[in-house]
């Protein structure tokens, strides 16, 4: 059920229904608060809705009785509003991700749940909120499920790892000298075998051989499902995009995380241009005085720039057409970073190519 809030504005809302109205919305984990908004941005209605079924079928009825609704601005769309906004998506409604006020606007006027349904629906209108957003519909959405938590085991099986080798240094002289020349492998089989012993023994000491033995455990268990994670990657990237996968220097966890930030309905993008900078592969201008330089883009998604460094490095030692770029553009008077740069780039423009379908142009040109 909505809860709609009083609006001075009301008196036009009668004349906007048979027009077109776009939709605003501040998205939150339990509620989201939606506004509607005419073509020249006056403000029609305002009103909360639960982060139901029935609450996202409740929001875009009570929005279409105020006209015509073809588009509509949703904060965080990958987080709190990912739901809402695949429904938005199933029923017409072209949703965009719009943009917060950022901390200088934050910081000049008061801040609400209103007033940022109200400013998501005007960047519509303004143009500021022209990103669509992902659909979440497809074999992407899987991998970004599988890369999450494959990323979590890896991290978490690093954590138990750390804690093993840290609480063995600390441990009884006899237990630490028995496993200190063991390798990481052998250091978790070898823990995996220990047992606490009987009742005469020291129970600092039992309590150490339970403990290793336990992040032992973990540590195999972890494993096990990072290499799961891994192989389900694999075999979904390979069946729904099998050129990616035979590109030179891509692996699951590269692939995935590059066809993440594409999303499923990758045609949202304007072109493998907006791709590049998205994943902090473009070239930004530095130049100064005489001197016409680019140095590596800072921003963009951190992830996928580190993905397109991998497969730049790999390919710098496996991949011959690439080594023969490098000593070209090395004979030209380049540093390994603008070199590294420029092939970020090149990689970047083939993923794009392959995802989409299109013809495959030279890695390095």
């Amino acid at each position: 059920m909505a809860i709609e809030l009083p609006n001075p504005q009301q008196g036009v809302e009668h004349s906007a229904r048979c027009g077109e109205v776009v939709l605003g919305v501040d998205s939150h984990r339990d509620v989201h608060v939606a506004a509607v908004v005419s073509t020249v941005g006056e403000v029609l209605a305002v009103g909360r809705f639960p982060t139901t079924a029935s609450g996202y079928r409740d929001l875009v009825e009570w929005a279409l009785c105020r006209g015509v609704v073809r588009r509509a601005g949703v904060e965080s769309s990958g987080n709190y509003g990912a739901a809402l906004s695949r429904y938005l998506l199933s029923v017409g409604i072209a949703a965009v991700e719009a943009p917060g006020p950022g901390r200088s606007a934050r910081r000049r006027r008061s801040k609400s749940d209103e007033g940022d349904a109200v400013a998501a629906a005007r960047s519509v209108l303004s143009g500021r909120a022209q990103w669509p957003v992902k659909s979440g519909s497809g074999p992407v959405e899987i991998a970004r499920m599988y890369l999450m938590a494959k990323d979590s085991a890896v991290s978490a099986k690093r954590q138990a790892v750390n804690q093993l080798k840290a609480l063995l240094v600390t441990a009884d002289p006899a237990l630490r000298d028995e496993l200190r020349s063991l390798s990481r492998r052998g250091l978790v089989l070898a823990c995996l075998q220990l047992r606490e012993g009987g009742e005469g023994v020291d129970p600092v000491v039992r309590a150490t051989r339970f403990t290793v033995r336990v992040l032992a455990e973990r540590i195999e268990q972890l494993g096990v499902q990072a290499r799961v994670l891994e192989q389900r990657l694999a075999n979904l990237i390979g069946t729904h995009y099998p050129r990616l996968m035979d590109s030179v220097g891509v692996g699951p966890h590269s692939a995935a995380v590059l066809l993440t930030v594409l999303g499923d309905n990758s045609e949202r993008m304007r072109g493998e241009a907006s791709f590049a900078a998205l994943c902090g592969a473009s070239p930004v201008e530095y130049s100064s005085g005489s001197r016409c330089h680019r140095r590596l883009n800072r921003g963009g998604n951190r992830q996928a720039n580190a993905a397109l460094h991998r497969i730049v490095l790999t390919r710098l030692r496996w991949d011959p057409r690439t080594q023969a770029y490098y000593e070209r553009r090395v004979a030209e008077g380049k540093t390994r970073r603008e070199i590294i740069r420029c092939l970020k780039r090149y990689v970047a423009r083939e993923v794009y190519r392959l995802v989409q379908g299109q013809r495959q142009g030279p890695a390095c040109s």
